[in-house]
């Protein structure tokens, strides 16, 4: 199997073209790529894959198998790697995904893709269509859930896959790999979840941390950085444009006001190629 192991901020795929490859398994393919001492070392698989509905298809897949609805450090090296790989000669393309189609606009620099902003499209707040188990709630805005004893106060937002944003004070010392388990697979998250801790600096910048479902902790997720910002707006911390500083790097986002659509501007960066036995 051909591929292109590319990350966006440090969140990184092996990427496949479904146009050439066809994988009877991608899930199962998924979890041995994903084995950094025994397979390539990602966070999961990304398919390329042909679109009636759109330019291109994303099929993502988590490190553990499970299919993924969105990634969106995932989706912008989609469109790094169909320019640069001469799928596509256009600087504004549209993605299918599990979470609908996405609309992305191309920053190209000496040939190659440099960084790429995504209409996102609207958050989603309705707790059942997150989903979040919250009978007779119209939305879930630091509502209190306890999770080992100790009363956490959550928000959540999908962005086409499903997010818990939680505030606290240190967000470094965290010990994630212990409590982020416990958020992904608590009973009030029917799909599971995805869990971001967040610091607040100021109106404008936000640190954060996440705990990504069927992956484990990441340097950047792309969708939960966009869920994090509806969040702070929404219980009143920061401004509708914010900065995300993340492990592994920087994300811009923007919450228009004007047409309820979440924007996301980042890089993304190819590693290297190759050709993997499957």
């Amino acid at each position: 199997m051909e591929f292109i192991k590319m990350h966006g901020l440090g969140n990184d795929y092996v990427y496949v073209d479904g146009f050439k490859e066809k994988l009877d398994n991608p899930g199962e393919v998924s979890k041995f790529v994903s084995d950094r001492h025994f397979g390539i070392g990602s966070d999961g698989l990304i398919m390329i894959n042909p679109s009636d509905k759109a330019d291109f298809e994303m099929a993502m897949y988590n490190a553990d198998g499970s299919r993924g609805e969105m990634c969106g450090n995932g989706i912008r090296c989609v469109a790094k790697f169909v320019y640069d790989n001469g799928l596509t000669d256009k600087t504004d393309i549209s993605v299918e995904t599990l979470g609908g189609i996405k609309y992305l606009d191309l920053t190209v620099k000496d040939g190659k893709v440099e960084k790429v902003r995504v209409d996102m499209g609207e958050p989603i707040l309705i707790p059942g269509d997150i989903p979040v188990r919250a009978e007779g709630k119209d939305k879930v805005v630091s509502e209190p859930l306890t999770v080992e004893g100790q009363e956490y106060a959550i928000t959540c937002v999908s962005m086409g896959n499903p997010h818990c944003i939680i505030y606290v004070d240190d967000v470094d010392g965290l010990e994630l790999e212990k409590i982020g388990p416990k958020f992904e697979n608590n009973e009030m998250f029917p799909n599971r979840i995805n869990t971001e801790f967040i610091r607040i600096i100021n109106k404008n910048e936000i640190q954060m941390r996440v705990w990504e479902r069927g992956s484990g902790e990441t340097l950047a997720c792309g969708t939960g950085a966009c869920a994090s910002v509806v969040a702070s707006v929404l219980n009143g911390h920061t401004d509708r444009t914010v900065r995300v500083h993340l492990l592994g790097g920087d994300l811009e986002i923007e919450w228009d006001e004007s047409d309820n659509h979440v924007y996301m501007t980042g890089p993304a960066t190819t590693v290297f190629k190759g050709t993997i036995d499957i």
